[in-house]
């Protein structure tokens, strides 16, 4: 408890047992013939103690300043914050069979080689696909490699040229857990400058371009600030 509250207390309680003197009680001798007044010490203490709890007990919820709100918009700020403070990085696509066709329509790559089993092919990825992507296995050719002709699980992976952060939205509703705060909210890959070609090919099935999310507040000097993102 500060100091200032305890000189709030201490001040009054005198005046308390100031008051405590004045309440009514037994008539004695004065020894002038006449009767005095006196407050039974059992009262005086009893009150006295009682109004001295209720004092302490205001003064002290008035010393105790509560947490200030956070509202969802200020969760979102302080998210979308941390995002933007994180170095800028690519997105990864992943590129299944009808992205290798769409690769090849938007003339990122063309094949190179063709292998006698029909479906094995190399492909390399043309100047104008330099400009915009890379690959993530490192070189300039795609070895496309599916265990059969009909093989849906066979991909490759290639990285935007252009770097970005993340994206926050749709905070929900803010969720007290002991001393912290708790929201859960959207995560999204952001594809801002990617061409609309390669952008097609990350909304392929096997990309995932969207997660849920959930962020731990924590008050800090008297604010709340972002302590995790998991």
């Amino acid at each position: 408890m500060k100091n200032a509250v305890k000189l709030q207390i201490f001040r009054r309680f005198q005046s308390v047992r100031a008051f405590s003197r004045a309440l009514p009680g037994r008539r004695l001798p004065d020894g002038r013939g006449g009767l005095k007044v006196a407050a039974p010490s059992y009262i005086n203490s009893g009150i006295a103690f009682g109004v001295l709890i209720l004092l302490g007990a205001g003064l002290w919820i008035a010393g105790c300043k509560s947490a200030p709100d956070l509202t969802q918009a200020q969760a979102l700020t302080m998210i979308q914050a941390k995002y933007d403070q994180t170095p800028a990085a690519p997105v990864s696509i992943t590129v299944n069979t009808t992205g290798m066709v769409q690769g090849v329509t938007a003339k990122y790559w063309f094949e190179t080689k063709r292998y006698p089993n029909g479906y094995w092919g190399d492909f390399t990825v043309t100047p104008d696909g330099k400009k915009v992507l890379k690959l993530a296995s490192g070189g300039d050719v795609i070895q496309w490699r599916p265990d059969n002709p009909n093989d849906q699980n066979f991909v490759v992976v290639v990285q935007t040229v252009v770097t970005n952060h993340l994206k926050a939205r749709d905070v929900g509703e803010i969720q007290t857990v002991g001393d912290t705060r708790i929201a859960s909210f959207t995560e999204d890959v952001n594809l801002d400058g990617v061409p609309q070609p390669l952008e097609n090919i990350a909304h392929n099935p096997g990309n995932k371009l969207s997660s849920l999310r959930q962020a731990t507040f924590v008050l800090t000097n008297g604010a709340w600030t972002l302590q995790s993102i998991e």
